[in-house]
């Protein structure tokens, strides 16, 4: 593990003109906040030495560096889930070639279904805490302590700073924000409407099938975590309809702008 760190960080440091200490990952129907950046350098993932290859429909699959808001970022368009055959290891290794890059806070937005009755197709949720109901934990196994402590303490795995400033920003711009728990599954099935319930009945405001895994490596490397879920369907008890990816990609480039906006009013502030 550490050795394949090591060697995609090298290479990516002589492939890269600057070094971001922002990271970006961009989930399904979100990567044309990649296309807003400026001075860039795009890299395929089959390109990276022990890079995973994303398999899903709306995940481009290159990593992209450039200045967003003169901001220098480094962007996933596309990430790699659980459902596709990937271990949490590898899943979740870009976070740790970020950590070997510089990365000191990543921002990470996903599409879900909202199980909130407050929530609406088309809304952003900032992602105040999670479930991890995936059938496997990405830190179970050997620990090597260069990456971080054995037993990481997850009392504010959302970077509660973040979060204030990113209200802040959504009542400047008249942008209307949710906030919740974001449960993160397996997949690739959608919920029935009794998982739907259960969820609910858990503390889930959204569930989707990414951003848990990549969230935990991410606070074990002692990197700050910014995340936000645009609400893509709706899973509300009594109000659950069928539901496909393509409407899913669909309803997250419509809320698109929204995410992107707040993504961008953040990176002004972030140092502020």
């Amino acid at each position: 593990m550490l050795t394949k760190i090591a060697e995609t960080a090298s290479y990516l440091k002589q492939q890269l003109n600057v070094r971001p200490e922002t990271g970006i990952i961009l989930g399904s129907g979100l990567g044309n906040l990649a296309n807003e950046l400026t001075d860039t350098q795009s890299i395929p993932y089959s390109n990276i030495p022990h890079f995973p290859v994303s398999t899903v429909a709306g995940h481009s699959g290159r990593l992209v560096v450039g200045k967003l808001c003169d901001v220098p970022v480094l962007v996933m368009q596309g990430r790699f889930h659980y459902y596709e055959g990937y271990s949490m290891q590898e899943i979740t290794f870009p976070v740790r070639v970020m950590k070997e890059l510089g990365i000191k806070i990543l921002i990470v937005s996903n599409a879900s279904g909202g199980m909130n009755p407050d929530f609406l197709t088309g809304d952003v949720m900032l992602i105040t805490d999670h479930i991890n109901f995936f059938p496997e934990h990405p830190l179970r196994g050997k620990n090597w302590d260069e990456l971080g402590e054995r037993f990481p303490d997850m009392s504010e795995v959302y970077s509660r700073r973040l979060i204030n400033k990113a209200l802040e920003i959504a009542a400047d711009c008249g942008v209307k924000l949710q906030q919740g728990v974001y449960v993160g599954v397996q997949g690739p099935t959608f919920e029935t409407p009794a998982e739907y319930r259960m969820f609910r009945f858990m503390g889930g405001d959204a569930v989707g099938m990414s951003t848990v895994p990549e969230v935990i490596v991410a606070n074990h490397a002692g990197i700050e975590v910014f995340a936000l879920s645009v609400i893509t369907d709706l899973g509300i008890d009594g109000k659950v309809v069928t539901v496909s990816h393509e409407e899913v990609q669909q309803a997250a480039k419509a809320a698109e702008p929204k995410m992107t906006l707040i993504i961008r009013e953040i990176l002004k502030k972030i140092n502020v």
